[in-house]
């Protein structure tokens, strides 16, 4: 891993002009909160869900794969399973071959879409940080190259490209949510905007790994459970991403696992959009309460991921 400030606004536009030809220019929605039975406000959908293998990671995924030089033995990846599911997919589309790790706490949509991309895939322990344990000792064995899912310079000016589109498609917002696990996602948003315009990191009650970073002035060790485990609850943000984040996240929020549910179910029935829980998240925070957006205040919130599987939220 390189220094933090390699990722900067320069460098990921100069990624996003390579994995252009691989990735989705995703679409906006925009909606009001009236649509949720709430106050009306305007507030826009970065629709990052409709990305290549179901969630932002193939930005990353794909970054890693072309920027780095990839070994005979292919590339090797730990994750919940959106990261590996976005490595298995780039792999599968460049002709590399690709092993993933994932903890049991995977949803079956996740395994199976990994699976569905060739991959050869290993359910290593319970948890992401057993899986990232297994996927070391794998790299030692074999010499294959490690993508990591969020504490990678390209993983971070990957992700990075997610801002620059939005920048690009709604130059007009003053904040943008975005939910954290390991930080890559909003490190990378952080690094493009540089304080232009406010990020709010959305966290799971459950799964407050930056939280406990800003607390503590350094990532530490944080609580990993709740319903959005398999993709927002690794043992602690990176180190790479925590520099930006301290520089140019405003701030975090909290939000239960009822309110998660609230916000998936509210997206489908309201929009008809389906979402994962982790996918959800940033939008929980409005939906409950615990961002309320001023009077003028022109909001964008980040749907990161779909990988789920077929569920009737009206039920």
């Amino acid at each position: 891993m390189t220094a933090t400030t390699d990722i900067t606004r320069e460098r990921i536009a100069a990624t996003e002009a390579i994995i252009r030809p691989h990735i989705r220019r995703t679409p906006l929605l925009k909606a009001s909160l009236a649509d949720f039975g709430l106050s009306d406000h305007p507030v826009i959908f970065k629709l990052e869900m409709l990305q290549h293998s179901g969630s932002f990671k193939a930005r990353g995924a794909f970054a890693n794969l072309l920027l780095r030089q990839v070994p005979k033995a292919g590339v090797v990846a730990a994750s919940g399973g959106n990261h590996g599911a976005a490595v298995a997919y780039a792999a599968q589309r460049l002709g590399i071959p690709a092993t993933i790790f994932v903890p049991e706490i995977t949803s079956p949509a996740k395994v199976e879409r990994i699976r569905s991309y060739g991959a050869a895939l290993v359910i290593a322990g319970s948890r992401y940080a057993d899986a990232l344990a297994a996927s070391e000792a794998h790299v030692e064995r074999t010499g294959a190259m490690a993508v990591h899912a969020y504490d990678q310079t390209e993983t971070l000016l990957g992700q990075g490209s997610v801002g620059l589109e939005l920048e690009q498609d709604a130059p007009e917002i003053d904040t943008l949510l975005v939910a954290v696990g390991g930080g890559g996602l909003i490190g990378g948003i952080a690094a493009w905007y540089v304080g232009n315009t406010r990020i709010i990191a959305i966290e799971p009650e459950q799964s407050p790994t930056l939280n406990a970073a800003f607390e503590a002035g350094a990532p530490v060790d944080a609580p990993a459970g709740g319903i959005a485990a398999d993709s927002l609850a690794p043992r602690r943000v990176g180190q790479l991403m925590f520099p930006i984040a301290r520089a140019h996240v405003e701030r975090v929020v909290l939000v239960g696992d009822d309110a998660i549910r609230r916000a998936q179910a509210s997206l489908w029935s309201s929009l008809r959009m389906v979402t994962e829980p982790g996918g959800a998240t940033a939008f929980a925070a409005l939906l409950s309460g615990r961002y309320r957006p001023a009077p003028k205040e022109r909001v964008a919130v980040l749907i990161c991921g779909a990988n789920t599987t077929a569920v009737n939220f009206e039920s």
